[in-house]
C-alpha cells in the first residue's frame, strides 16, 4: 500500500522549503511514497525552478489524484519578498504545523514531517510558543512526550538520545527535573527502540551533576531523583543503568554499550550528538499518537534563498518517518 507523507514548510523566509524540495529530489525514486507538503505552493514552485530540480508539484484536491509530490496551503499564499523573521511566514509556519498534526490525527497520513521554525519569530509575531514538540503534545492532548534525537558518525556507530527536560533554561533544569519526567523519558527511550526494530533495548542514564553528583558532594538530584527513578522502571522490565557521569557516558554509548541515552537537559545530550552527526542528526518526538520527525537544525536565515542549504537532515528526517510508518502498518495487519 502507498504511504504518505506530510511535511510542514516551517518558515518560508528561511532555508525549510529548499532542503525539503533537495530531499524529495534525492528520496523520489526510492519508492512509491506520496507527499503532502503544507504550505506555500507558489514559493515551492518558484524553489523548483531556481534550483533546477524538475519535480512535478500538484495542487492537493484528494488523495485519488494522480502523482507523487502536493501541495497544500491552508492559510493562502504570502506574499513574496517577506524579510527574514517576518511575522506573516512566523504565523503561517504555525498555522501549517497545526494543519498537519490535524490530518494526523485524522488519520489522513501516516506521519508528518516538520521543517524548522524561528521561536523568536513566532513570539515575537504575537503568539505564545515554546517549541514544535511542545505545541505538537499539546494539540495532541499528550502530557507524556519525550524529545528522541538520533544520528550516525562515518563509522556507522549510533547516538540516540532522549531528554528528560528540553526547552528550559540553565538554571530551571534542577527545579523542574523530577522523577516521573526521568523514569518518562527511560521507557519512550526503550519503546523507540523497539519501534527501531533493535535486538535490545540498553539504556544509560546521565547524572544532573558534574562526576554523577560525587556520592552527594556536588548535588543531591543522583541520589533524590534519578536513581530513584531508574529502580522504579528496572521493577517494570526496563534494563536501564546509572546515573553515569554524562562525560563518560556518551563514549562508552558511542561504541555500542548502550542503545539509547537519557540526558537530563538539553545541551548535555545534544552536544555530544551534534559533535558526530551534526548534519544528519534527526528530532523524533516520542510519545505523540501519530509520527513525528524533524531535521535538527534551525531556519538558517543567512543562507535562505541561495541555494546553499544542506539537504541530509531532512532527508534523514523524511526516511526515518518512512520506516516507522512502514513499521507500524506491518504490526497493524
Amino acid at each position: 500500500m502507498t504511504g504518505w507523507l506530510a511535511i510542514s514548510l516551517g518558515d518560508i523566509t528561511g532555508i525549510g522549503p529548499e532542503v525539503t524540495l533537495k530531499a524529495l529530489a534525492q528520496e523520489l525514486p526510492a519508492d512509491d511514497t506520496r507527499y503532502l507538503l503544507i504550505g506555500d505552493g507558489s514559493c515551492l514552485k518558484q524553489l523548483n525552478a531556481q534550483l533546477h530540480l524538475g519535480l512535478e508539484l500538484k495542487a492537493y484536491s484528494q488523495r485519488a489524484d494522480s502523482g507523487r509530490i502536493f501541495f497544500d496551503c491552508p492559510t493562502g499564499e504570502l506574499p513574496a519578498g517577506l524579510a527574514a523573521g517576518a511575522g506573516a511566514a512566523a504565523r503561517a509556519a504555525v498555522a501549517w504545523l497545526r494543519d498537519g498534526a490535524h490530518r494526523c490525527l485524522r488519520g489522513e497520513i501516516d506521519g508528518l514531517v516538520t521543517a524548522p521554525v524561528s521561536k523568536q519569530a513566532i513570539i515575537r509575531s504575537g503568539q505564545v510558543f515554546v517549541g514544535q514538540t511542545e505545541f505538537l503534545s499539546d494539540l495532541a492532548g499528550v502530557h507524556r512526550a519525550v524529545m528522541m534525537l538520533l544520528g550516525a558518525d562515518d563509522r556507522g556507530r549510533w547516538l540516540r538520545v532522549a531528554l528528560a527536560t528540553t526547552h528550559l533554561s540553565l538554571k530551571q533544569v534542577a527545579e523542574q527535573l523530577t522523577q516521573a519526567k526521568v523514569e518518562l523519558a527511560i521507557e519512550l527511550a526503550a519503546r523507540a527502540c523497539r519501534d527501531l526494530g533493535l535486538g535490545r533495548a540498553r539504556i544509560g542514564v546521565c547524572g544532573l551533576n558534574p562526576h554523577a553528583g560525587e556520592g552527594g558532594e556536588l548535588g543531591s538530584e543522583e541520589q533524590t531523583i534519578i536513581s530513584p527513578a531508574i529502580q522504579a522502571v528496572r521493577k517494570k522490565g526496563f534494563d536501564a543503568s546509572g546515573p553515569f557521569p554524562a562525560d563518560t557516558l556518551f563514549y562508552y554509548a558511542l561504541r555500542g554499550d548502550y542503545d539509547a541515552v537519557v540526558a537530563m537537559y538539553h545541551d548535555q545530550g545534544l552536544a555530544p550528538l551534534k559533535m558526530i552527526a551534526f548534519e544528519t542528526c534527526v528530532n523524533w518526538t516520542l510519545g505523540l499518537p501519530f509520527i513525528r520527525t524533524s531535521p535538527d537544525h534551525g531556519t538558517a536565515y543567512d543562507i535562505a534563498g541561495q541555494g546553499m542549504a544542506n539537504p541530509s537532515s531532512m532527508l534523514c528526517a523524511i526516511r526515518l518517518a518512512k520506516k516507522l510508518a512502514r513499521r507500524r502498518n506491518e504490526l497493524t495487519l
